[in-house]
């Protein structure tokens, strides 16, 4: 593996009840996160390609923990998001070149097909800043009952020459969810809009 992970945290987020409402079965959202090692800290770097293989690698592996966090077979999950927090050694185009030229292509694989785009968001902090994960529907952005976010925070990291990076991949929509839109049933996930 290309990438120095420090530290690696596997999280579940389920939801069993809202509102007094039973959530049966429960939403279930799953975070793994990774303080990797930034190799383009504390200098302008030109080209990063070294930190594009690292988030091709990332993408299927961190996918890949939490769709077995899940317990749920790959095609099973429903919606998925990245994120990264750069240290202050580092600059934000280091956190783009890890989630946007090739870390999908990973993801996908993890889950099992993915036409729609994964929503991402970015931002630099020291230890203990907190992220928020966007979430989307893996095949069909235009399900809004998708539509959501999950906070993701290491107590420790990033350090000034960490990064930390973050998939998330959920079972199901919101809990509750009735705001009306595309239904899960009638998604043909051909333009990863519908």
């Amino acid at each position: 593996m290309r990438a120095k992970i420090r530290k690696l945290i596997v999280q579940i987020d389920e939801t069993r009840f809202e509102m007094g409402q039973e959530i049966n079965p429960p939403t279930r959202r799953a975070l793994a996160m990774a303080v990797i090692e930034n190799p383009c800290a504390g200098e302008y770097v030109d080209q990063l390609d070294e930190l594009i293989a690292i988030g091709e690698e990332l993408g299927g592996y961190l996918g890949d923990r939490c769709v077995l966090a899940l317990g749920i077979k790959p095609s099973d999950a429903h919606s998925y998001g990245k994120a990264a927090i750069v240290g202050e050694g580092g600059e934000i185009e280091h956190a783009a070149a890890l989630l946007h030229p090739k870390m999908g292509a990973g993801l996908r694989i993890a889950v099992e097909k993915g036409a729609a785009l994964v929503p991402s968001s970015k931002k630099r902090g020291g230890m203990g800043t907190a992220i928020d994960v966007p979430l989307g529907h893996k095949d069909a952005a235009f399900v809004r009952s998708h539509f959501d976010a999950i906070e993701a925070r290491v107590s420790d990291a990033p350090r000034k020459n960490e990064i930390v990076v973050v998939i998330a991949v959920t079972d199901s929509g919101r809990p509750l969810a009735r705001v009306g839109g595309l239904q899960t049933h009638e998604i043909k996930g051909l333009d990863g809009l519908k």
